[in-house]
């Protein structure tokens, strides 16, 4: 049983605003979901590492999210807190060529941080949606660069709650995955490391990757970005593609038209829609195929 009431003394005494029965669609780039008993989002490490172990010791479910953009909520929501590592939680501190980001700074704002610093590494990293802390989690990458090649160090809370530093070459950092990943730790800054280089090459090749995805993503509906993870020996848009999967739809989720690799919300897409339709989309291609695809996004659950 969560006692929302306590929950909220600790909130207030920690100065985390609380909000109960919050709509988790509005917290997803898929816009889909129902509730969670609580949100509450939480403005620094302590704050959080303080929150986890309250949770922890009630015998309280809780959940991380951050933009939601590999993220699937189930229609009926989520039965317990969702800590929100978002905008009060997301500061970004220049140190020469390092930007250390609170977890819930996005990759956009660091990308363009850099920029204006002058600061090479990341510019095919813009565009991916996201947090900083999310984007450490799964190693995101994009055309040919991940997270890997700009990470020098991580903030993170550990299973017994402290907060605890590491550096990169200690995270097991491979595609999609990270030290992170199916844990109790939830990271809680990132610090990157980058080069000099000229901030209008910076802005070219920034823009060219943001072109680039405009015109080969179906950025104009809602989505969890990429929905299967590159299988071993082939790439899942190019199956998808191979079994004539394009416009392959359940209720309101359909197969992208624009990049097969993309599953969207055509405006009405309930969890279950989206689900069904992977699970359509994963046994085709296993029989026409023999591959494989795993769902990329995590289930809230």
């Amino acid at each position: 049983m969560i006692n929302i009431s306590e929950l909220t003394v600790l909130c207030d005494k920690l100065g985390c605003k609380i909000t109960p029965e919050a709509p988790l669609n509005e917290y997803i780039t898929f816009r889909f979901g129902g509730p969670c008993r609580a949100l509450i989002s939480v403005n620094s490490a302590s704050s959080s590492a303080e929150l986890i172990k309250f949770l922890k010791g009630n015998g309280i479910k809780y959940g991380i999210l951050g933009r939601g953009s590999n993220v699937l909520v189930p229609d009926e929501g989520f039965d317990g807190v969702i800590l929100h590592f978002g905008s009060d939680f997301s500061n970004i501190e220049v140190n020469c060529n390092t930007l250390r980001c609170d977890a819930g700074a996005l990759l956009a704002s660091a990308c363009v941080r850099a920029q204006q610093l002058g600061l090479t590494g990341m510019e095919n990293l813009f565009g991916i949606p996201g947090t900083i802390g999310g984007a450490l989690y799964m190693n995101a990458g994009a055309y040919g660069s991940e997270m890997k090649d700009v990470v020098y160090s991580a903030e993170y809370i550990d299973e017994n709650c402290n907060i605890c530093n590491i550096l990169s070459n200690n995270m097991e950092l491979s595609y999609r995955k990270s030290l992170f990943s199916g844990t109790d730790k939830v990271i809680t800054s990132v610090t990157l490391k980058l080069e000099k280089g000229n901030p209008d090459e910076i802005m070219k090749a920034m823009s060219e990757c943001m072109a680039k995805r405009k015109s080969k993503q179906p950025l104009e509906y809602a989505s969890a970005g990429s929905t299967f993870k590159r299988p071993e020996g082939s790439y899942a848009s190019l199956l998808i593609d191979e079994c004539g999967l394009k416009g392959f739809s359940y209720g309101g989720a359909m197969v992208s038209e624009k990049h097969s690799g993309f599953v969207i919300n055509k405006g009405y897409a309930t969890c279950s829609d989206v689900l069904e339709l992977c699970e359509r989309v994963k046994k085709i291609v296993n029989e026409k195929t023999g591959y494989k695809l795993e769902l990329e996004p995590v289930i809230l659950s």
